[in-house]
């Protein structure tokens, strides 16, 4: 990412110079919404992502200057603020202030400067960049690093859950802070076990679609995780261990199925779906079977689109073009509602896949969606 603008923003602002971070947005190759469900998941950090300057000012007031906002870019708030702010970008950084001040962090003042190239509302996580950034750079200038980066992860989502409105699992934060270049991480959402796989799909390109479509998360993300402890809390009754779905069987949500609504049901049975095609693709991915990996793709967007119901008409949409076109495998990324498609494409036909679907897309909906070359990147980092 070109800082230059950042850094001529920040002097003007502020009159001085700081320190320069750097955390990724994601993309999540297979395991939607399992990660709230103690499941696994297979996401890796991108080159696209959040930086920000940095500085400490002495106070104990905290000075903002996010250069993407179009309205209320600069906004103020003191550490010993009671309520947060009203912008809702400003209340993510408020957030992780808490929860590192919560861990015996001394957070002080700063000033900083926000941009970044990660598309808002894609399914990227841009909310997950900005907190990790944020966690990264106060972790090290104010507590010289000793906070973990399993605790950084789990700011960020306190920080969600907490400040946010959204009670989100932890894979979008841990992508954020433990990517690592040319790999996918198999992500244990229960034990925070991970692994990195090598990836590097020879033959193949990632290619994300954006249907322009903003997704707003919250009280529908939140309906959905209400909907699968629901079904937990049935089954546990019924058979005693049960504390995510992780834990359950086709059978045993079969026995509680009478008690459920339909909707509760199918969003359950999703996730039981896709916690089998995680563990294909694991195997499909060290085998180099590409083919499969589209195939469980593809069908991980018809269970969020029929069972799970986060998709939308453009996703659907976009991905019935990539089928259409041959693509290996199409399904919608992240939590839904709108953002992007995420395509595993053969170099061969990638540039008509591409001239197909920006094509039909604004023959459709009017608007020209914006197409994203992947690359596996690292995690949060200082650049200088």
């Amino acid at each position: 990412m070109d800082t230059t603008t950042l850094r001529n923003r920040f002097r003007q602002q502020f009159g001085t110079s700081g320190d320069l971070y750097f955390s990724p947005g994601r993309i999540n190759l297979i395991g939607e919404h399992t990660d709230y469900n103690g499941g696994f998941v297979f996401p890796g950090a991108v080159d696209k992502g959040v930086a920000i300057e940095i500085y400490r000012n002495g106070s104990r007031k905290v000075c903002l200057l996010a250069l993407d906002q179009k309205e209320y870019p600069y906004v103020e708030f003191t550490l010993d603020d009671t309520s947060k702010p009203e912008e809702h970008w400003a209340c993510y950084i408020f957030g992780v202030c808490r929860e590192l001040e919560e861990r015996g962090v001394s957070v002080g003042g700063f000033n900083a400067a926000i941009t970044g190239d990660v598309p808002l509302g894609a399914g990227m996580s841009s909310s997950a960049a900005l907190e990790s950034v944020f966690a990264f750079a106060l972790n090290t200038m104010f507590a010289d690093g000793r906070v973990d980066k399993f605790e950084l992860a789990k700011i960020g989502q306190a920080t969600e859950h907490n400040y946010c409105g959204v009670k989100c699992g932890i894979m979008d934060q841990f992508a954020s802070v433990f990517g690592k270049k040319d790999c996918l991480i198999r992500l244990d959402c229960r034990s925070l076990e991970y692994e990195y796989f090598p990836f590097d799909p020879t033959g193949y390109k990632m290619i994300l679609v954006n249907s322009m479509v903003k997704h707003s998360l919250g009280n529908e993300y939140n309906e959905r995780r209400e909907s699968c402890e629901k079904a937990v809390a049935l089954m546990n009754r019924e058979f005693g261990g049960v504390e995510t779905l992780r834990d359950a069987n086709y059978q045993m949500l079969d026995a509680v199925k009478e008690r459920l609504t339909d909707a509760d049901y199918r969003r359950a049975r999703y996730v039981l779906d896709e916690k089998e095609r995680v563990m294909a693709v694991c195997e499909a991915l060290q085998e180099g079977d590409y083919e499969l990996v589209g195939k469980k793709m593809y069908e991980t967007h018809w269970g969020l689109s029929h069972d799970y119901t986060v998709s939308c008409p453009e996703l659907d949409f976009l991905v019935k073009t990539a089928q259409e076109c041959g693509v290996t495998g199409s399904r919608v990324m992240g939590g839904g509602f709108g953002g992007c498609t995420i395509n595993l494409v053969r170099d061969t036909i990638a540039d008509k896949f591409t001239s197909k679907v920006k094509r039909d897309y604004a023959r459709k909906y009017g608007i020209i969606p914006e197409i994203y070359d992947v690359t596996i990147g690292d995690g949060s980092r200082r650049l200088q």
